[in-house]
């Protein structure tokens, strides 16, 4: 009895979001550091009169993510909204079945050009398909929807936190394997190749695993309307969700202006980081950029650990002011950094980062009715997509045009957003601070 019950229990949890997170996540990992060191070597002959070699390859690279991001920002907005529509209407793989089929697909596109020495222009093509097939704008709102299945109100933020931990920990491990597999190297596979197959093959797994695997509560045509939609029911063991009849919309407006100044700040001073660890005085390699893009990840670890410590006696409020200060300091540090022992300090500083968007969704999440929780969500990411379209060229100028006297500036401008976004949590804190106390437990 006990290993057909093992059995049982090990495919009912294949079935469920947690393996396409953690499958996603590490292709992903292994496709960054890729596309950041293909990226740097193919920049390696840029010249600029009037800048030295290494400014003008930073400024190529710059320009390259710059154009790449945009594109990825952009195109998915249409296709995001389309999904979200279908999700809430009862398609709820859709979300998640499309965007992975983007991903897979730029994955092979970059190996198709690190093979066939094709131009870097053409990972443009890939972020325009990324991007038409939902990307992480559609992604990621359908992941948190479905993981929230069978939560309470008061115990949503821990449900979306501990998603977060699982997409951070399969981050940290992609990201320590990533730079050891990409020296990986034969007399027909150049430096990548090996990392690009593993990632292509996790994504197409990944992609499989949620056509064929992936159980999602079917909805019937007889159903109540008010049952259609994810996350207004719990699971058999818990609770029904609690959930406003109306919008709260000065709280929902507050949340966004917070939200899109703090994903204004984080999105801005990432934009530039990767090519900030390539340049002197650090000069990484692609072990070390690994090792980098782990540490990032780390902050998953330890912005979950925060919120399950800091619940038992501070508000959703004071956990996004404490998560904002923690990045504000950490950041304003990497202005500063000199050495690889130095970035790790900052990057320490900012152990709380990710608390608070985390606790934005699930603020916004008691806002609105239930059957509008994966539309807001959508609206938020897209409100984030709108924004990087302001913060990417706005950071990448400035970064580039202060490379000669103080490359760190962009990381101090950050700082201040971040301050900036502060304000409108704390607006939301003295309107109705006993609202947003956590249940102790």
């Amino acid at each position: 009895m006990v290993v057909p019950n093992l059995c049982q229990a090990a495919f009912a949890m294949l079935r469920q979001i947690e393996p396409i997170i953690v499958l996603e996540q590490l292709g992903s990992t292994l496709f960054d550091t890729a596309l950041q060191m293909v990226v740097w070597d193919r920049c390696a002959n840029a010249t600029d009169p009037g800048h030295s070699s290494e400014d003008a390859q930073q400024k190529a690279m710059t320009d390259f993510y710059m154009i790449n991001n945009l594109i990825i920002q952009l195109t998915p907005i249409f296709p995001a909204l389309f999904l979200a529509r279908l999700s809430d209407r009862g398609r709820r793989k859709a979300p998640i079945v499309s965007p992975l089929t983007g991903y897979l697909l730029s994955r092979v596109i970059l190996l198709l050009v690190v093979v066939l020495k094709l131009p870097l222009q053409v990972m443009f093509a890939a972020g325009t398909v990324l991007g038409l097939s939902g990307g992480f704008t559609a992604y990621w709102p359908g992941v948190m929807t479905l993981a929230s299945l069978g939560s309470t109100a008061a115990d949503r933020s821990k449900v979306l936190m501990k998603v977060e931990f699982m997409y951070g920990l399969a981050g940290v491990v992609g990201s320590l394997a990533s730079g050891h597999l990409f020296h990986l190297y034969s007399s027909s596979l150049g430096h990548g190749t090996i990392l690009l197959i593993i990632s292509t093959l996790l994504h197409l797994l990944c992609l499989l695993h949620s056509i064929f695997l992936l159980q999602v509560k079917g909805v019937s045509d007889g159903e109540p309307e008010e049952n259609r939609h994810l996350l207004l029911r719990a699971s058999t063991n818990s609770s029904v969700v609690e959930a406003p009849v109306e919008i709260n919309r000065v709280n929902v407006a507050l949340l966004f202006v917070a939200a899109i100044l703090y994903d204004f700040a984080v999105g801005g001073a990432i934009e530039v980081l990767g090519a900030f660890v390539l340049r002197a005085p650090l000069s990484w390699n692609a072990t070390l950029v690994g090792y980098g893009n782990a540490a990032g990840c780390v902050i998953f670890l330890t912005s979950y650990i925060g919120v399950i410590g800091f619940r038992r006696c501070c508000s959703d409020t004071s956990l996004i002011l404490i998560g904002m200060v923690s990045f504000a300091v950490g950041i304003y540090f990497m202005s500063f950094v000199t050495t690889t022992l130095t970035f790790y300090l900052a990057r320490a500083l900012t152990l709380f980062a990710l608390i608070p968007m985390t606790t934005i969704r699930s603020l916004l999440s008691q806002q609105v009715p239930a059957s509008s929780c994966g539309m807001t969500l959508t609206f938020l990411q897209l409100a984030l997509k709108f924004a990087s379209l302001a913060y990417i060229p706005t950071f990448t100028k400035i970064y580039q045009g202060t490379l000669d006297w103080f490359p760190g500036f962009v990381f101090t401008l950050a700082s201040i957003f971040t301050v900036l976004g502060m304000t409108p949590i704390s607006i939301i804190g003295c309107r109705s601070p006993q609202r947003w106390q956590y249940e102790k437990i």
